[in-house]
């Protein structure tokens, strides 16, 4: 079996970025990632036909990053049956815009909202959903989960020794 497929769309390259963690952490996971510049509003035609190719195309999770009005993966989301998750980009009003863009979809159109900037949790996100069918990836994510506890642990222990040093 190949390696899961999934697709990173930004509105802008000045997206970049902010969610060029998303990138590292799919490719952490041994998810292949395709990435493109595409806007819902400046190039709608190509936001359209992408999705409606995806799944052909052996997408299989569907990542979009937009900023200020964010409909990119409103548009997406409507072309597609596949999973979107959508990243609201800062860029005005402190990012209030754009998260309430993508969160606020219609009933029988969803798409999953992470934080602001947040493409590292998109990828684990994506990476979930395609550990239904990719059993390696429910081993990757614990331990990645098991990583993280021993960080704050180490964490924890730190500021234990400063506080007693006081």
């Amino acid at each position: 079996m190949s390696n899961p497929k999934a697709a990173l769309i930004m509105g802008s390259d000045s997206d970049f970025d902010k969610v060029k963690g998303c990138v590292s952490k799919l490719k952490e996971f041994n998810i292949d990632v395709e990435v493109n510049v595409i806007s819902a509003h400046r190039t709608p035609d190509k936001a359209m036909e992408y999705a409606k190719n995806a799944e052909k195309n052996g997408i299989e999770v569907i990542i979009c990053a937009a900023g200020m009005a964010a409909h990119l993966g409103g548009v997406v989301a409507a072309n597609t049956t596949l999973p979107v998750i959508g990243i609201p980009i800062e860029s005005t009003f402190n990012g209030l815009d754009a998260l309430l863009a993508t969160v606020q979809m219609p009933p029988g159109i969803p798409v999953a909202t992470v934080g602001l900037n947040n493409g590292t949790n998109a990828a684990i996100l994506a990476a979930e959903m395609l550990s239904l069918k990719y059993d390696y990836l429910k081993e990757t994510l614990k331990k990645a989960r098991e990583k993280m506890a021993e960080g704050v642990a180490e964490k924890d222990k730190a500021i234990k020794e400063r506080v007693a040093a006081l």
